[in-house]
Order: C-alpha cells, then sequence, then structure tokens
C-alpha cells in the first residue's frame, strides 16, 4: 500500500516536565493518508492513540489545515530498508515516530531534534 506521512509537532502538553522543552516542539505524533483515507497515531503518555478519520475527505489537505492551526508539519518518508533492530531507547513519542519511520539514529531525543532532523533530510 502506497501512502503519504507527515509528522506533527506542536508546544501544546500536560506533562508537566515537558515545559522544559523548546516552546512549539513538546510532543509529536504522525499524521497519514494511503489515498482513501486519513489516519494519525499520537503515542501519549498512557496510551497511543490510533485514529481512522472517515469523516474527512481522503483529498482534504490535512497537514495544511493543521499549519493553520498552529502546529508544525513536515513531510517525511519511511526508511524501510533497516536489517536491524532500532537501537534501545525510553519509550517516548519522539522514539515512537522514529520507529514509524524507520530512524536508527539514537541522538535524536526531542521533538525539536527530530524536527531540525527531518527538515535537513526533507
Amino acid at each position: 500500500m502506497t501512502y503519504q506521512i507527515w509528522v506533527v509537532f506542536t508546544g501544546k502538553t500536560d506533562i508537566w516536565w515537558l515545559r522544559f522543552l523548546k516552546s512549539g516542539y513538546r510532543h509529536c505524533f504522525v499524521i497519514l493518508n494511503n489515498g482513501k483515507q486519513w489516519m494519525s497515531i499520537d503515542p501519549l503518555a498512557p496510551f497511543t492513540d490510533i485514529e481512522f478519520y472517515d469523516h474527512i475527505q481522503y483529498d482534504f489537505d490535512l497537514p495544511s489545515w493543521l499549519r493553520e492551526q498552529g502546529y508544525e508539519v513536515i513531510q517525511a518518508s519511511i526508511n524501510k530498508s533497516h536489517k536491524h533492530p532500532a537501537p534501545f531507547m525510553l519509550y517516548t513519542c519522539v522514539e515512537s515516530v522514529k520507529r514509524i519511520l524507520g530512524l536508527h539514529y539514537w541522538r535524536i531525543m526531542t521533538p525539536w531534534q527530530l524536527y531540525r532532523f527531518l527538515k535537513r533530510h526533507s
């Protein structure tokens, strides 16, 4: 199945200690479009929220709409070429997104670092 994927960054958080992270880059999640529908995978602290948006037309420009709402959105791609497991890391929103994208860079630990990496490699 072919689909497009974007990483969404936000400064909104209910976890007090995340306020020490860079403003605007305290949480991240992914949105995907498979040409038929939109979905999101949002790794939250208590659970991972997976949503299918049947009420949104597949051709709706969700990334642009999210940007209008104040989110930073960057298109990404998935690296499926790895033959070895990803390095052992704490489970965070960044680590979850890295696993989805197939990024095995242990030095990427914050949403800001992930954003900068994706910006350089997009």
